[in-house]
């Protein structure tokens, strides 16, 4: 399956990055799990190596490379054992980069394109509303226009690198009485006068910063809109198939590591004489986890490669999503099963892999909005186009 996908330009990027993570990254995961806190210096690095940049144009530094590379580093993140650390990378390289590459101009592009992939600069994607969840329509942040200014007012909640970036990408109603059809993107800087954050406490993610984010009366100069006023919604649809798609591979990627991890553990944990992967029920566990693993898996690569064709696969993004998140909540629940009571120790890995995938389900679209996405196309006949 991987050599339909990969070639040896890919595996050897792969290896590279392992090497980098494991180097650069590993060290640290303990120390920014308990504070919170990723240290600016490994931005840098990552964007020294060029990884912010792999899906970007080369004209603001990027290279520009296939979607693969993209697959391999969620893919890669996700094996260092901290969801945190890793939707902080993608949030930026993915959510805040995506808005700020598509809908961004030239100027827009040159202050803050090219800064996020030299990680000088860190973005966050600020969407969701404590009020709206998935309602992403019944947004109340508004954005009023004065002479060469608009003014937002308003609140999101549950950004990721909410508290700690250097520039937020913030929807916001420009036309309120439109609904939907009034919503524009706007490219605020964490400085400008208005704007506070307040740090979430969470359940997993620990090493991520979660924020709740008020805007108080921010001016924010016309220049700063990004695409058309009032298209932020199809905007924001439009992107929606990517970070879907994002959240399987992460699913799939965690799963597959959950599977290795138990299997280690199995063969060299003794019970009655043996170790116990000799143990029919458990082996035939295992088997059955790693059947509905590969299905995602390769499902996943399938909706990969028609992204990388630009096709606009939002329908098999969300059904990526949807399953992936909920396999590898199963496969995690059932290989913390595996290490018995050492399974519920936060020394050994499952523990943090058990809070970190819980999320999977409910960020990015709750499974029971993609459920009634999904059901809006096959049963309602709805068919979706892309904004651009």
């Amino acid at each position: 399956m991987e050599s339909m996908y990969f070639n040896e330009e890919h595996h050897l990027f792969r290896e590279s990055l392992r090497d980098f993570l494991k180097k650069e990254v590993v060290p640290h995961i303990e120390k920014w799990e308990k504070t919170g806190t990723i240290e600016r210096f490994i931005w840098e690095k990552f964007g020294e190596m060029g990884f912010f940049g792999i899906a970007y144009p080369e004209a603001y530094g990027g290279m520009d490379l296939d979607l693969f590379y993209t697959v391999i580093l969620l893919e890669e993140l996700q094996r260092i054992n901290s969801g945190g650390f890793a939707a902080a990378i993608w949030a930026h390289a993915y959510l805040a980069m995506t808005h700020i590459n598509k809908e961004g101009n030239h100027d827009i592009k040159e202050r803050y394109l090219t800064p996020s992939i030299t990680g000088e600069k860190i973005g966050c994607l600020c969407i969701t509303e404590p009020f709206g969840g998935s309602d992403v329509a019944g947004m109340r942040t508004t954005a009023v226009k004065k002479g060469d200014k608009y003014i937002i007012n308003g609140s999101k909640t549950f950004i990721t690198n909410g508290v700690y970036s250097d520039y937020l990408v913030v929807a916001a109603k420009t036309n309120p009485e439109l609904g939907n059809k009034g919503i524009s993107i706007f490219v605020l800087d964490r400085d400008m006068p208005g704007i506070s954050a307040t740090k979430l406490d969470k359940l997993g993610w620990k090493a991520s910063d979660t924020g709740e984010i008020a805007f108080d009366n921010v001016e924010v100069p016309v220049a700063n809109l990004m695409g058309e006023e009032n298209m932020g919604f199809p905007y924001i649809m439009q992107h929606f198939a990517l970070e879907r798609l994002i959240m399987g591979i992460n699913a799939h990627a965690r799963a597959e590591y959950a599977i290795e991890y138990a299997i280690q553990y199995m063969s060299e944990r003794q019970a009655f004489g043996r170790t116990i992967d000799k143990f029919q029920a458990l082996r035939h566990t295992i088997s059955d986890l790693a059947a509905e693993l590969e299905v995602c898996k390769t499902y996943n690569y399938t909706v990969a490669y028609r992204l990388n064709k630009k096709e606009y696969v939002v329908k098999e993004a969300t059904i990526s999503k949807l399953q992936s998140t909920k396999m590898a909540d199963t496969v995690v629940y059932q290989c913390l099963q595996m290490l018995g009571g050492y399974g519920y120790m936060e020394e050994y890995p499952m523990a943090r892999l058990l809070r970190d995938s819980r999320l999977g389900p409910i960020g990015g679209g709750t499974s029971e909005i993609l459920r009634e996405i999904i059901a809006k196309m096959i049963i309602d006949g709805k068919d979706y186009k892309p904004a651009t």
